[in-house]
């Protein structure tokens, strides 16, 4: 038996083919590292590698996320003509099912792990579902580890990625996770995660450093005893570690010094906004805007850099916070930033008020990538936050601009210089194609 695995490529030029920082997806991994011995696996992530309809294949697993939805139809629309059946999952099957269902024989609701076994066994009697949902959630120490043999690694960030925990309690409204996840943090125990990278080998970099790993954790901190035992443990395998933190982090020293000490290069904040009433409004907890300067100072000071998000669009944003966020970028010397455009993705609160608001115009999923305006906005128009975006990502990824934030940055060069000047000229590519 046959299975292929597919990750459909993106329409944004900023998260499909020819980005200079591709990421594997891990739920394909995942999902093969359940698939019974006896069954081929192929993995084809279409970013950089194209698909094959006439390799004889009995069954197709499509994952999707909302900006992947209309290529993910077609994919499996043609599949589906030639009699391959095809299962879908992934964040975007939780928020519209019965949408996907009319492009898929099955469907997987949540987190697959537990059912895909018996999704597969199901298919090979001949008996599939149409709809297979998990009661619950899994229990992290259960997990296998990953599978990371059938991934083209030479096509990727020479970066392997890790878990340790799942799950957020935070609920922002324009955020699909805690609805996908949970909204308390599971943990997998941290002897587990060490046995998992005693088993990695070494990476080979094209950036000189080796031994990279990303915790894919939205908050790795956010259990902070099983982060203090995380931190202390990996020690000795002397990684070079990224991940995601929020701004809790910087008032703990001990943590901090922890993750310093056990290889942390730097950590990606979802900063969001710099105003206090949009964090409020959207349920970002953790953020005071005015402790932003001081905790930037204190995390830098473990010479760990920080990648900052920050998402135009909110209702309380007017024309001026173009100016004001840039003011800030000139102030903070972060190491990286990620922008996007306030993007209501289906499922999320943010979406459902929206909507009911009769203030989103663009419902053709491919556009919902974070560098699209798919609502009409309260404070500006469409078109100049669109613009405005443009502007501060251009501004931002300026060659000016990353001379000026990493000039005097203690944070691992090799990896933050090569990273700014490859997300220069992706965001060129993308401003070009939004034009």
């Amino acid at each position: 038996m046959k299975l292929l695995l597919v990750t459909p490529v993106a329409k944004s030029k900023f998260l499909g083919r020819g980005f200079a920082f591709n990421l594997p997806f891990l739920s394909l991994p995942i999902i093969s590292t359940y698939t019974p011995a006896d069954i081929k696996v192929t993995i084809i992530d279409e970013r950089i590698e194209r698909i094959d309809y006439n390799v004889p294949y009995d069954l197709v697993g499509i994952t999707l996320m909302t900006p992947l939805a209309p290529r993910a139809y077609e994919i499996a629309d043609e599949f589906r003509k030639r009699g391959v059946t095809v299962v879908m999952g992934g964040m975007h099957v939780n928020a519209r099912p019965e949408e996907v269902l009319e492009h898929s024989d099955a469907i997987v609701i949540g987190e697959a792990e537990r059912i895909w076994p018996q999704l597969i066994d199901d298919f090979k009697k001949g008996a599939l579902k149409r709809i297979y949902k998990l009661d619950g959630y899994t229990n992290l120490d259960t997990l296998i580890p990953m599978k990371r043999d059938l991934l083209c690694k030479n096509k990727y960030v020479p970066v392997e990625f890790l878990e340790t925990t799942r799950g957020c309690p935070f609920g922002c409204h324009f955020c699909s996770v805690t609805k996908f996840f949970g909204g308390k943090y599971r943990v997998r125990s941290v002897d587990d995660v060490v046995r998992e990278i005693a088993t990695l080998k070494p990476t080979a970099s094209r950036f000189s450093i080796k031994n990279v790993v990303f915790f894919v954790d939205d908050n790795i901190i956010g259990d902070r005893n099983h982060a203090r035992e995380l931190f202390e443990k990996i020690k000795p395998y002397k990684l070079n570690w990224l991940g995601q933190a929020s701004m809790n982090l910087a008032k703990d020293d001990e943590l901090l010094s922890l993750a310093r000490d056990s290889g942390c290069m730097g950590l990606l904040i979802g900063f969001e906004s710099l105003s206090d009433e949009v964090l409020k409004d959207v349920g970002k907890k953790p953020n005071v805007t005015r402790e932003y300067l001081s905790a930037i100072r204190n995390i830098q000071s473990y010479k760990i850099g920080i990648m900052g998000s920050f998402i135009f669009g909110f209702d309380q944003d007017d024309e001026t916070v173009f100016d004001r966020y840039w003011e800030f970028i000139r102030r903070s010397g972060l190491e990286a930033v990620y922008l996007g455009i306030m993007t209501p993705y289906p499922g999320t609160r943010c979406y459902d008020e929206l909507e009911k608001e009769g203030r989103i115009f663009d419902h053709d999923w491919s556009n919902y990538d974070t560098s699209h305006v798919v609502f009409h906005p309260k404070q500006m128009s469409s078109d100049r936050l669109s613009k405005g975006y443009q502007w501060a990502f251009r501004k931002t990824y300026s060659l000016y601009s990353i001379y000026n934030r990493l000039r005097s940055s203690q944070a691992y060069p090799l990896f933050f210089w090569p990273m700014n000047i490859g997300i220069h000229f992706s965001v060129n590519r993308l401003v070009k194609a939004l034009n």
